[in-house]
């Protein structure tokens, strides 16, 4: 079964227009949750909205909503003013710039959607896709669509392209504010550093070679639960000895054995060695 498309536009640059639909990129529910039971019958709770003033519970016909100027002093808005608030989606995705595909910070990515060609627009599609690809650029664009207007860079990838979302400046913080000191580094220590990296590099990402270990165990505890399975929490074991010089760390992780293995985990640049968070395992017991 194909992929449905969840949206539609237009990316327009010049005179060339390329009907195009929008597509998810992302599978739904990635992630477990948990809903909120009644302890007593198990029964699923209701969430009730309840004003703290009157102590009353507040239906949804007798909500609206408000914006915050001053502390606890609202200005309220009817439907009506909420609409005319709101962004008027033009389907346009419209282009602004070109650039270096490494011009912009992955810290700027949000959510990413596929885009394929609309009816007719195959040749056009492709071609811009490839001569993106061919550049080492990705477009800048603006598209208006839920009420709010969003920057979106389109990438190419694979033989299509993605529509990347972007966050705009005001949404990014400053890593000025972590306050970080420029400390001198050792060429001895640079170089055993880059030797590390280099022993450890890859040309090319295979994210089929890594799993939510974390999701994938809990999932399997929670069929066990389903089972009949009581769960328990299996002793913690404790931290294995550190490394603490730099120096030291970086030749024991180099003389550690083949690519990507090391003897022991190693931590370096503190004085001391801080414990690390306890892994919890569980274990199943039958009642």
């Amino acid at each position: 079964m194909g992929a449905r498309a969840i949206g539609s536009g237009t990316i327009s640059f010049g005179l060339v227009s390329i009907p195009v639909k929008l597509y998810a990129s992302a599978q739904p529910q990635a992630t477990i949750s948990f809903n909120l039971l009644h302890a007593t019958c198990k029964s699923r709770l209701k969430q009730q909205y309840v004003c703290p003033k009157d102590d009353v519970v507040v239906g949804r016909d007798e909500i609206v909503k408000g914006y915050e100027f001053a502390k606890d002093q609202y200005v309220t808005f009817t439907d009506e003013e909420l609409a005319a608030l709101e962004e008027q989606a033009s389907e346009a995705i419209e282009i602004t710039e070109f650039l270096p595909l490494a011009a912009i910070d992955p810290v700027y990515y949000d959510k990413a959607y596929y885009l394929g060609p609309d009816k007719g627009a195959d040749k056009a599609y492709r071609l811009l896709a490839e001569a993106l690809r061919e550049t080492g650029r990705a477009a800048l664009a603006r598209y208006a669509a839920r009420g709010r207007q969003y920057l979106v860079l389109l990438r190419p990838m694979q033989i299509g392209l993605v529509m990347q979302q972007l966050r705009y400046a005001d949404e990014v913080k400053s890593m000025g504010e972590l306050g970080l000191v420029d400390t001198p580094v050792k060429d001895a220590e640079l170089e055993l550093a880059k030797a590390l990296i280099t022993r450890g590099a890859s040309d090319e990402f295979h994210p089929e070679r890594y799993r939510d270990e974390v999701k994938e165990r809990v999932q399997a505890l929670i069929r066990q639960k389903v089972e009949g399975h009581e769960i328990t929490a299996a002793p913690t074991v404790p931290p294995r000895a550190q490394i603490i010089d730099l120096m030291e760390a970086l030749k024991a992780s180099l003389a550690g054995g083949p690519k990507g293995t090391a003897k022991a985990p190693v931590r370096a640049g503190v004085k001391r060695a801080a414990e690390r968070p306890t892994r919890i395992r569980a274990k199943v017991s039958r009642k």
